[in-house]
């Protein structure tokens, strides 16, 4: 699977990196990024709950 954030959607609140730290991070711009593509299998759960609580939904998961 495979998941993008629309980083002008994106607020900086941080809840994905907590969600799914081994995907997601935030870069010196406070903006989210995923770090590791295609996600590994093993953080597809966590990775699936970080695009639930995104509260601008910026994140997009693709199989």
């Amino acid at each position: 699977m495979k998941a993008t954030i629309d980083a002008e959607a994106c607020i900086g609140c941080g809840l994905c990196p907590q969600a799914c730290p081994d995907v997601f991070e935030l870069g010196d711009d406070n903006v989210a990024r995923v770090k590791v593509t295609p996600v590994p299998v093993e953080s597809e759960g966590a990775c699936r709950e970080a695009a639930a609580v995104c509260p601008t939904e910026a994140i997009k998961i693709e199989p």
